[in-house]
């Protein structure tokens, strides 16, 4: 029942994930597109926006499509943890959906966690085909998540006279603006 039961799990979540990444690439099922995520990526300070909605793009619809197949695991649901590991659409909000919140990446993430951990299960190409990947590999691609998500913080910036962080947007002391901190510099 376990294998069936990760069956289910794969099929559902890496099924709606690449089809919500397939939203913000191509345009699919009514969605946005590269146009209209590259806005709303600007619209959350992440500048440009085109790289950083190919990334959630290509992160939700690769790391679904893997993990739909059971295909390469872990790195199909690590890549859906790293997809929605930000806190700059849900931060400050109510958990709820509803209020704007984070309730559907974290239904997601531990979702995710949970295929990492118990694997792909008997009914996974994986198994079919004879791949094993390392088991250190989910940790590490984890650990890369948190990398991206500080790069997107902006970052500190000292005063040359004083030495000492100065006031960024918000008035929150020691950060940059978004123009000093535009993100990944490759073209999509």
């Amino acid at each position: 029942m376990a294998n069936l039961a990760a069956l289910l799990l794969r099929l559902v979540l890496g099924g709606l994930l690449a089809g919500h990444g397939g939203q913000k690439l191509f345009g699919w099922f009514n969605g946005p597109g590269m146009e209209g995520t590259s806005g709303f990526m600007e619209m959350l300070g992440l500048k440009p926006g085109r790289p950083w909605a190919f990334l959630a793009g290509l992160s939700e619809f690769g790391g679904g499509v893997l993990t739909a197949l059971g295909l390469l695991h872990p790195v199909g649901p690590t890549s859906v943890v790293g997809a929605m590991a930000t806190r700059k659409a849900h931060g400050g909000k109510p958990i709820w959906v509803t209020e704007g919140g984070a309730e559907l990446p974290v239904t997601n993430i531990a979702a995710s966690t949970a295929l990492i951990l118990a694997g792909p299960g008997k009914y996974s190409l994986d198994r079919t085909l004879g791949i094993r990947l390392p088991a250190g590999l989910a940790p590490l691609g984890l650990a890369d998540c948190r990398t991206h998500r500080d790069l997107r913080r902006p970052r500190v910036r000292d005063d040359p006279a004083t030495g000492r962080g100065t006031r960024g947007p918000g008035g929150r002391r020691g950060l940059a603006t978004d123009t000093e901190h535009p993100g990944p510099s490759f073209s999509a």
